[in-house]
C-alpha cells in the first residue's frame, strides 16, 4: 500500500519513522510518503490560505495548492488514490474503517488547518472525511499519524494474524485484561485460570471478561455482537447487581 499525507508541517510525520510503520517501510509492506502542499503554490510567499469570503474569524486554505498536489499524486502511480480529508466534520474512525481502507491499494490524506479547507476541495477532489472524535485540533496531522498507524498495522504480514484478529474492537468487543510476568508483585496476583494451562477455561475466561469490560466501559458495542443465552444472562445479572440497565 502507498499513502501519501499532504501537509504544511511535514517535519510532524517524524513519529511514523518509528515502530511498527517503520518496520513495514523498510520491508516493503508500506510506502508512505510525505508531500509538503507549499510545493504546489505557486506565488513567491508560498501561500496556502486566505481571507474567507463573505467575512469571518481565521483563514481558509486555498484550493488551488490541494488541487495541484491530488492531480500530481494520482498521476505518480496506475491505480487511483483514495482522497481523505482529515477534519472535524468527517466520519467517525473507527477500526472498521481502518479494515477497510487496509483493502485499498493507495490512499492520499489531506490535512487541513485554520479555518477548514474551500468547500470546492470537499466538493471535487475528497472522495470522503473522516474525524476522530467530537474535538477540535489545530489542524489534520495527528488524526493523519492516527489512520496511518491503524490501516499499516493491519496489512498483511505486517503483524502477526493473530496479534491483529484478537484484539479490542476486531470482535466488536473491548479486549480481555493481559498479564505477564511476574505472577505475583507486591500483593497483587495474575488470575490463577492463566496459569493453569487449560486453554478452554482460559478462553471462556477472557471472553467472559471481554463481555464485562465492554458492559462497564462501552456498553453500547455490545448491540452489535452475538450472545449465547447464558452469556446474555451473565451481563443481565450484572447490569441489574449495578444499578443500570443494559439493552442487549
Amino acid at each position: 500500500m502507498r499513502i501519501d499525507i499532504v501537509t504544511i508541517f511535514p517535519g510532524m510525520f517524524a513519529a511514523l519513522e518509528e515502530s511498527i510503520v517503520r518496520r513495514a517501510v523498510e520491508t516493503g509492506l508500506a510506502d508512505v510518503r510525505i508531500a509538503d502542499l507549499r510545493e504546489y503554490t505557486t506565488d513567491k510567499h508560498r501561500s496556502v490560505d486566505d481571507y474567507p469570503y463573505g467575512g469571518g474569524p481565521g483563514m481558509v486554505m486555498r484550493p488551488e495548492p490541494f488541487f495541484r498536489a491530488v492531480e500530481h499524486l494520482q498521476s505518480a502511480e496506475r491505480h487511483r488514490a483514495r482522497v481523505i480529508l482529515l477534519c472535524p466534520q468527517g466520519e467517525p474512525f473507527t477500526q472498521a474503517k481502518a479494515q477497510k481502507l487496509a483493502g485499498l491499494e493507495r490512499l492520499i490524506l489531506l490535512c487541513g488547518h485554520y479555518e477548514g479547507v474551500d468547500e470546492r476541495v470537499r466538493e471535487v477532489l475528497v472522495d470522503e472525511e473522516i474525524s476522530l472524535g467530537d474535538f477540535i485540533l489545530t489542524g489534520g496531522e495527528i488524526p493523519a499519524m492516527a489512520v496511518t498507524d491503524a490501516v499499516v498495522r493491519l496489512l498483511p504480514g505486517v503483524l502477526p494474524t493473530a496479534s491483529v484478529e484478537d484484539e479490542t474492537f476486531s470482535n466488536g468487543l473491548l479486549e480481555y485484561p493481559q498479564y505477564t510476568r511476574p505472577a505475583e508483585f507486591d500483593g497483587l496476583n495474575v488470575p490463577e485460570v492463566l496459569l493453569s494451562g487449560n486453554h478452554e477455561r482460559i478462553r471462556r475466561w477472557r471472553r467472559e471478561q471481554s463481555l464485562l469490560k465492554t458492559l462497564s466501559r462501552r456498553p453500547e458495542l455490545l448491540k452489535g455482537v452475538f450472545l449465547a443465552p447464558l452469556e446474555r444472562e451473565m451481563l443481565l445479572q450484572t447490569a441489574q447487581r449495578e444499578g443500570r440497565g443494559a439493552e442487549l
